[in-house]
């Protein structure tokens, strides 16, 4: 069931009518065109209907619309029918086939490109090179086989002159990996012929006004077709696209294909060679014919690369072996001559066209499939045949066209009333009779043994003597007479619509036809001397030699006779109705809405006479005979639940058709309809309307409940999502840190027993989560080795070490030397005279100091550059300037915390600037010693001062707590380094 588009494009199933009849059914027919719907379904049939302009429903959006869903889901398209068949072929690995139908100009052959794009582009999901290849030939084989294959008519810009059958072969995933291409009946009289109006096929029109200079330089050409025979009567018809663009089309189409450019180049040359042929001239002069122009016939021979003698020798003889053996040449008389000419003309564009389609085949054809290896292959078959044709002179090729459709409309019929009958049979529904049109008569009447019109045809064409179309008409009258489809004007001789001895009429089931014999022998005889074969078969050019086999006989060999053209073309259709038989088959019923090809006029009488001949109608009353609508009850459960409440949304009941019982009960609908084994079967349209009307109201608050469950759903899932994460983060976090742990544990276990200490072991990266613990170990670690080295030095030597350890720190390596290397006296003055040790002890006792921090010699420099030798004594107290020569005398005292700083150089002088709260800065030089000149002091000075502040500090802190602070700061200047120690206690 259709998805129901709104009362104003009407009904999109001809079964949901509410009356069958032809009014209302033209009706819905006429109101879905001007609506712009041109499918309608009649169950699963799609009804077409050509509406002679581009139409928006083909794009990628709809094709995505309708891949993987149900006929009943969406509104009726070729995409819908075209899923299906791959659906069913997928699924339960059965071929399927897609029969295209209708007459000429209906858009057959449109609706069979529409199918192979749908087919193309829902496969091959993984983009393999292979299929993809497959499907590029599969696509542009189309574009060739229209430009050789396909004309404009007077009822169709491009009307196919021939039958494609196509099986596209499918592996066990569904894609595609190759085809066949079978072609029915090429109109090869419209080589020599074309009706007023009419055009030649398209590729000689495309090859005149499409190719190059140099292209018809080569092929002795002109860009004109108004300037040959065969396309002079098409070269003025207007036709709606452009022939230099299609031209350029077909030769990217067969490079993609795989023809070779020596093959593209032969393909040219004949089409070029049957041109310079239609102008080939014969003149009789009463005993002998010769050729009027032999250019033309040079041009022929050079591009068929055959002697020009022999071209002209098999258009004006005919060689034939006598009785006795001997081979003698017969003249042509010049209607015979033309008449060969054209007859091979007509053969090689058909043999030309046959290569063509082999070739394709040869590129497309499943080689070395294995199904063992490969699993099951499966086919689907779309079929784009020729259309029922009435024509103001109906021919040879009406009467095997109308007989192909008059074929396939009998299998139409009895696959559909098959099917329905074989479905109401294992449903156990009894089925109630149709009467309709069984056109067997017709077909037997055109192909019944030995009282046929083939038949009479073929006797006609083997009978010895002169046999006219006149004679074969007589006999057909003779035994047919009581045949209630045939007529003739001598059977009704008051029918004025045909003449005597020329018209014969045939009641086909798309309405009456009358054909005109003349020509009918000579077409079914398809004669071609054999001079033309051999020729074409000693060509040097191979693509010619490879489609003139039959050739390489000679004149002498005895050969059966072939079969007739009506004959051939019975045997082949009758095994594409049986290769179509034995597959599943999904119809497009193509109709024409107008003669004038208007995207809005709607003929009503020529669509109803399409509808009849057709069968819709029938085919909607068998749909109609018993039940409007069938489905699984799997499928009615999933459509119809939520407007039941005890299915929605899941049922408890013991089956699905317990469930669906219980949604037609809740709705009352009982009395209209019956229970299969597996299907529902709804007898009216209008139950099936309530059911949609109520779904339809459901499914807004449906979807918004299923959002918010969705959404619910999709937030739960992130939450958890979330939650996962973190715990295996936190998992890995853990692992990452005792990792760390372990690591570290392995590389220190045995540090104390190490001669360094573990200095030399390399700490592991921490992760990031550890970083300041890294650190902080590190530090610990480092002040842990400190200890253990501290700890074994003498306590006589804590001083010294401490001191250095305080200028190390103060300097900060800014100065290069600084006395590291030796060990520090100190007090330097304390050995050089008693004078000295007896100012200190006078000292001690009048300032109470407890320690001499530094002493020694130096130079004093004053404000104005004069400098003096001095005595320089720093205490704990205070710090002392001595007069070395006159007893160490006192020079002057200054106290300890008068002093803010002091500063040093960074080179390797003595040179030392002691800064005061006065800003009385005392500037000095410190003597280096008497026995090592290169002794540097200043580290020394700086290290004590530094410790004894740093010691002081920390006594102070201890005492007064967080209210005392001893700030020293590091300032770079230039190249000093700037010691500040300021002592500060809050």
């Amino acid at each position: 069931m259709a998805e129901l588009e709104g009362l104003e494009f009407g009904k999109s199933d001809f079964v949901l009518l509410d009356e069958v009849t032809m009014e209302q059914f033209m009706e819905n027919l006429k109101l879905r065109f001007e609506k712009g719907r041109i499918y309608t379904y009649i169950g699963e049939v799609v009804v077409s209907v050509n509406p002679y302009r581009q139409m928006d429903i083909y794009g990628k959006d709809t094709i995505d619309a309708y891949r993987g869903r149900e006929l009943y889901e969406n509104p009726p398209h070729l995409y819908a029918v075209s899923d299906a068949a791959y659906k069913a072929m997928k699924r339960r690995a059965k071929d399927t086939c897609i029969v295209i139908s209708g007459e000429s100009g209906a858009g057959k052959t449109e609706a069979s490109k529409y199918i192979m794009q749908y087919i193309a582009a829902i496969t091959n999901p993984s983009q393999r090179v292979e299929v993809e290849s497959v499907k590029n030939v599969l696509l542009k084989s189309n574009c060739v086989l229209e430009a050789f294959g396909n004309a404009k008519t007077n009822r169709n810009d491009n009307s196919s002159r021939f039958g494609k059958y196509m099986d596209i072969n499918f592996n066990f995933n569904g894609e595609p990996t190759g085809g066949h291409i079978n072609n029915y009946l090429l109109e090869k009289s419209r080589v020599v012929q074309q009706h007023d109006g009419e055009r030649n096929f398209h590729s000689f029109y495309q090859l005149l006004r499409g190719g190059s200079d140099e292209m018809l330089e080569s092929l002795h050409l002109q860009n004109d077709p108004a300037a040959y025979i065969y396309t002079k009567e098409g070269a003025a018809t207007a036709v709606s696209f452009n022939d230099r663009s299609s031209h350029r089309a077909v030769m990217s189409a067969l490079e993609v294909i795989g023809f070779s450019p020596e093959e593209i180049n032969s393909i040219y040359q004949i089409l070029a060679s049957i041109l310079l042929l239609g102008d080939v001239r014969f003149e009789s002069d009463g005993e002998s014919v010769q050729i009027l122009g032999l250019e033309a016939v040079g041009h022929v021979s050079e591009l068929t690369a055959t002697e020009a003698d022999s071209v002209c020798k098999s258009l004006l003889f005919r060689t034939v072996a006598t009785g006795g053996g001997d081979v003698i040449e017969k003249g042509h008389s010049e209607q015979d001559a033309c008449f060969g000419r054209d007859a091979f003309v007509k053969a090689l564009y058909e043999r030309l066209f046959g290569w063509i389609v082999s070739r394709i085949n040869s590129v497309i054809e499943v080689k070395d499939y294995d199904p063992a290896l490969h699993g099951k292959n499966t086919v689907i078959g779309v079929l784009d045949i020729y259309g029922f044709e009435i024509f103001d002179n109906n021919s040879f090729e009406q009467f095997c066209i109308n007989y192909c459709n008059e074929k396939l409309q009998q299998l139409f019929i009895e696959l559909i009333l098959r099917q329905e009958q074989g479905e109401y049979q294992r449903e156990g529904i009894t089925w109630q009779h149709i009467d309709y049109f069984n056109n067997q008569i017709i077909v037997d009447l055109v192909e019944q043994p030995h009282k046929g019109i083939i038949s009479i045809l073929d006797e006609a064409c083997l009978s010895v003597g002169k046999v006219t179309d006149t004679v074969c008409l007589e006999s057909m009258g003779t035994k047919l007479a009581q045949h209630p489809h045939y007529t003739s004007r001598k059977l009704s001789p008051t029918d004025k619509t045909m003449d005597f001895q020329k018209h014969f009429r045939i009641r086909h089931y798309a309405g009456d036809v009358t054909y005109s014999i003349e020509g009918f022998l000579d077409k079914n005889k398809d004669l071609l001397f054999q001079d033309f074969k051999r020729l074409m078969y000693n060509s040097a050019n191979q693509v010619l030699k490879e489609m003139w086999p039959d050739g390489q006989l000679s004149i002498t060999e005895v050969t059966k006779r072939p079969l007739t053209a009506a004959t051939l073309f019975k045997n082949s259709i009758v095994a594409l109705v049986d290769k179509l038989g034995c597959k599943e088959p999904y119809y497009v019923r193509c109709i024409k809405p107008n003669e004038m090809k208007s995207p809005v006029l709607f003929d009503d009488a020529r669509c109803q006479h399409q509808v009849a001949y057709l069968g819709l109608m029938e085919n909607v009353m068998v749909r109609r005979a018993g039940f409007a609508y069938r489905q699984h009850y799997a499928r009615v459960l999933q459509r119809y639940k939520m407007t039941c409440e005890y299915t929605w949304p899941n049922h408890l009941m013991g089956s699905d058709r317990e469930a669906v019982e219980a949604i037609v009960t809740q709705h009352g609908f009982q009395d209209d309809v019956a229970y299969g084994h597996t299907k529902l079967f709804v007898r009216t349209p209008r139950s099936l309307f309530t059911l949609e009307q109520e779904r339809a109201a459901l499914i807004p608050i449906l979807v918004l409940f299923l959002q918010k469950v969705w959404r619910g759903a999709l937030a739960r899932r992130r939450c958890r999502r979330m939650r996962a994460i973190y715990a295996i983060m936190g998992c890995y976090k853990r692992y990452k840190v005792k990792a760390h742990f372990r690591e570290v544990e392995r590389r220190f276990a045995n540090v104390r027993n190490l001669a360094d200490y573990g200095k030399s072991v390399e700490w592991p990266t921490p992760p990031v989560a550890l970083s300041q613990f890294h650190n902080n170990t590190v530090m610990l670690h480092r002040r842990w080795w400190a200890r253990q080295i501290v700890k074994n030095i003498p306590p006589s030597d804590m001083l010294e070490v401490r001191a250095k350890v305080a200028a190390l720190t103060a300097l900060s390596g800014d100065r290069k030397d600084w006395g590291v290397s030796r060990a520090w006296e100190r007090n330097y003055l304390a050995n050089t005279s008693s004078g000295f040790a007896r100012v200190t002890k006078e000292l001690r006792n009048k300032d109470e100091y407890s320690q001499v921090l530094f002493s020694g010699f130096c130079r004093k420099v004053n404000r104005f550059n004069k400098s003096t030798d001095r005595g320089l004594l720093i205490t704990d107290k205070c710090v002392y300037k001595l007069e070395p020569k006159k007893q160490y005398k006192v020079l002057k005292r200054l106290p300890l915390d008068a002093f803010t700083g002091l500063s040093v150089t960074a080179g390797v002088d003595q040179m030392v600037a002691l800064h005061t709260s006065c800003q009385d800065d005392i500037l000095l030089c410190l003597q280096r010693g008497e026995l090592c000149t290169n002794q540097d002091r200043v580290g020394e000075l700086v290290g004590a001062l530094v410790d004894h502040f740093t010691r002081k500090t920390t006594t102070l802190d201890h005492y007064y707590g967080n209210h005392s602070n001893t700030i020293i700061l590091f300032n770079f200047i230039k190249n000093q380094t700037r010691v500040c120690i300021t002592h500060q206690v809050k």
